[in-house]
């Protein structure tokens, strides 16, 4: 079955989602509400989202709008119709009979329901409507959650079932699995439960809100929101719904019975008006003091909001096994939280799902967890988890385990998918050498480099992962969420703060000198981004030969934003780029202009296409909606780059004075308006003197370690100022920028 043409009925959050998904798969939607003007507003809201559902706003050409009265014959020519109304059976119930009424025969009607049995939901069907109708429950926001939910029941025709499972996987980018028809399907069940059981211990064991987000976070390889930041994210009283939700569909022998009563502090934040972040704050919450917005958490014990301190555990690396040996109450509490969810997940295999596999990949794709639950208890080790477990009765998992004790009971990951992605061949391949900051496999005759810091900033390890495995074609990619958010400030800061500016210089020569060997190295290398590839992350993408680029990526250069300019190759590459188009050929002063202007202004792209523009990517460089299909598309390049020889070394002709005389005039009328202020004044200036060559002429030809030299220079002059200094410290210290 192939599906060209969709129709999205309800046009709230997620129906315009999943409409907006299909827009930027080239698959034309039709979405229908209760009238034409609701539908029309719905789009409206599609085209101006921050951020944004659609890879470029004209894939909203993409999305025709209509009302289910007088355009439902649209329905009548879809291959696939999708169901997005109000969580009321009654009113799906009534969609569904016109819907059957009206679709052609063969053609997919699913329901975005994320709590709804379907056994409820088709309950008035036939046994031969049953055969197309299914669930699909996407996760919000559906172009950057990777999960879908595909929910079958007895009667469906499962090659229908995979043909939709193929094409959401593949046109739409979603990791799509297969789940049977319990309460809160996969990803929901087990992530509420995890989230109910890290709160409940937290008040149990009296933990700080800032110690129970600080332990149930990165350490564990969970989001850095923790569990309270979560809660106050999703909204206090959604959650509560949901739990609601639990409670009655869910046996009352069921352990999340548990975790979901009501708690007395809970239930008094609702009533006061304390939802969450849409609200007047939650467990968290700003408050005003000496006119300044101060961050307050909430004590567990007495309600009582104090000023919010952010508790630091010594390490926010993911390392599970030294997190539960802990000999303090941080330790016990992490034992005693992931126990608990390993118990609980393991308990419903294979009720929920045989593939126990695909729970993980549900925490990962759905809650973006590291690891999932499975993973975790391989981490842990057979023989160290059931030394430690009390007892684990009526669990047929577990104690299946606990007999044969197999260390490797795991299996293959990634067992949803046939593509061939990096989470299944890591651990097929042979790893050659690993440090703190990145790993090196081979896999069959190519090498391929993962980043591992926080974020997946660069340092000095990581360009040596780089350097050192460029002795094959190269493929640089990672499961994380990020690319690379770019170099690692902590790191250059802990040199400043000593003064220590000799290491520093030594740190940026070496990136731009790891950089230049990408680029120039014997064998093809290419850059698979997917989430931030910003700063030093950008100027390893640019200078690589090749790249095969997610659709969800934010890209560019914004060192300007922490007083700094692009050091690693950044300036030179997008001068070059510049230079290369039909009005550089005509100005030699428009390339540099252009430049300053982007990395001036520190733009960004949120997609391939948004990108392209700007000449952060080429138009060959490859753009794919599955993320899953990055390490294929990859290997694809390698393979048709055989006889690959490197590009040669290019030159610069740049007019110095007269262009940087130009920039000058640009940044002084920025800072009459009071649009930069003195040190944005500084900073342009040195990167005014980096893109207009420096002391030079049109005659005169500049190399790239010319370009290399001046941005170093001027890198060099603005890390030993004061105020860039402030920038960095106060970005890294509220995740802000500081105009000074």
């Amino acid at each position: 079955m192939k599906i060209n043409k969709v129709v999205v009925i309800g046009s709230g959050t997620m129906g315009s989602g999943i409409a907006a998904q299909l827009c930027n798969a080239n698959v034309p939607v039709t979405l229908l509400d209760l009238t034409t003007e609701i539908s029309e507003k719905a789009r409206e809201r599609i085209l101006k989202s921050r951020p944004p559902l659609l890879v470029d706003k004209s894939k909203i050409n993409n999305i025709n709008v209509g009302n289910i009265n007088d355009n439902f014959n649209e329905v009548g020519e879809a291959d696939w119709i999708v169901e997005a109304v109000v969580e009321r059976i009654d009113i799906k119930h009534n969609i569904y009979e016109k819907i059957f009424k009206e679709r052609k025969k063969g053609s997919i009607v699913s329901s975005n329901t994320s709590s709804i049995p379907i056994k409820v939901l088709s309950e008035k069907l036939s046994n031969e409507e049953k055969k197309d109708f299914c669930i699909t429950h996407f996760f919000n926001p559906v172009r950057y959650m990777d999960l879908l939910e595909i929910v079958k029941n007895e009667n469906n025709d499962l090659e229908q079932i995979n043909s939709l499972k193929n094409f959401c996987e593949k046109d739409l980018g979603k990791g799509t699995l297969i789940c049977n028809d319990t309460p809160g399907f996969l990803g929901n069940r087990i992530g509420v439960y995890a989230m109910q059981v890290a709160m409940t211990e937290a008040f149990k064991m009296k933990l700080t809100i800032e110690e129970a987000d600080a332990v149930f976070g990165r350490p564990m390889g969970i989001p850095k929101t923790g569990v309270f930041g979560l809660y106050d994210l999703i909204g206090i009283d959604l959650m509560a719904d949901v739990l609601k939700s639990f409670i009655k569909e869910l046996p009352e022998s069921d352990d999340f019975q548990v975790v979901a009563k009501e708690i007395p502090l809970v239930k008094k934040l609702i009533e006061t008006g304390y939802t969450g972040r849409k609200g007047k704050g939650g467990f968290y919450r700003m408050n005003k003091t000496d006119g300044k917005k101060v961050l307050e958490g909430i004590n567990l014990e007495t309600g009582e909001y104090s000023i919010s301190h952010k508790f630091n555990l010594g390490s926010e690396k993911m390392d599970i096994v030294n997190l539960i040996n802990r000999k303090d109450k941080y330790g016990e509490y992490a034992w005693s939280v992931l126990s608990k969810i390993i118990k609980y997940a393991s308990s419903l295999v294979p009720g929920i799902t045989d593939k126990f596999n695909d729970i993980d990949e549900a925490m990962r794709l759905g809650f973006n967890w590291s690891k999932g639950p499975f993973e975790m208890l391989k981490e842990i080790g057979v023989k160290n988890f059931f030394e430690r477990l009390d007892n684990f009765e009526n669990n047929k998992f577990l104690e299946d385990l606990s007999k044969s004790k197999d260390e490797n009971f795991y299996g293959e990951r990634q067992q949803y998918t046939d593509l061939e992605t990096l989470g299944k061949i890591k651990p097929k391949a042979l790893k050659l050498d690993k440090n703190n900051s990145a790993e090196i496999y081979r896999f069959n005759d190519f090498n391929i480099v993962e980043f591992t810091t926080k974020a997946n900033a660069l340092d000095y390890d990581s360009m040596d992962s780089l350097k050192n495995a460029t002795d094959k074609p190269l493929i640089i990619i990672n499961e994380a969420m990020q690319f690379s958010a770019g170099v690692n400030l902590s790191y250059t800061m802990n040199f400043a703060d000593k003064g220590d500016f000799k290491s520093i210089e030594k740190f940026v020569k070496y990136f731009q000198e790891t950089c230049k060997h990408l680029k120039y190295s014997k064998f093809p290398v290419v850059s698979a981004p997917s989430g931030l590839a910003l700063g030093g992350g950008f100027e390893v993408l640019c200078q690589s030969n090749f790249v095969a680029s997610h659709t969800n990526i934010v890209v560019g250069l914004v060192e300007t934003m922490v007083g700094l300019i692009p050091a690693g190759g950044g300036c030179k590459e997008m001068l070059w780029r510049w230079s290369q188009t039909e009005e550089a050929k005509n100005d030699p002063d428009y390339a540099p202009l252009k430049v300053f202007d982007i990395i001036g202004y520190a733009k960004t792209a949120t997609s391939p296409i948004e990108a392209e523009p700007l000449k952060y990517l080429r138009p060959e460089d490859k753009k794919i909606m599955s993320r899953n299909s990055l390490l294929s598309v990859s290997k694809e390049i390698i393979q048709q780059n055989k006889d690959f020889t490197p590009p040669n070394e290019v030159s610069f002709n740049l007019s110095g004075k007269k262009v940087y005389e130009k920039m000058i005039q640009m940044l002084e009328k920025l800072y009459n308006d009071k649009i930069i202020l003195d040190h944005g004044m500084e900073v342009g200036k040195e990167l005014a003197k980096v893109l207009s060559g420096g002391d030079t002429t049109l005659e005169h030809t500049l190399s790239e370690d010319d370009l290399y030299k001046l941005e170093l220079d001027a890198f060099m002059k603005l890390i030993e100022t004061e105020k860039t200094q402030d920038r960095i410290k106060h970005t890294l210290a509220t995740g802000k920028p500081l105009v000074n």
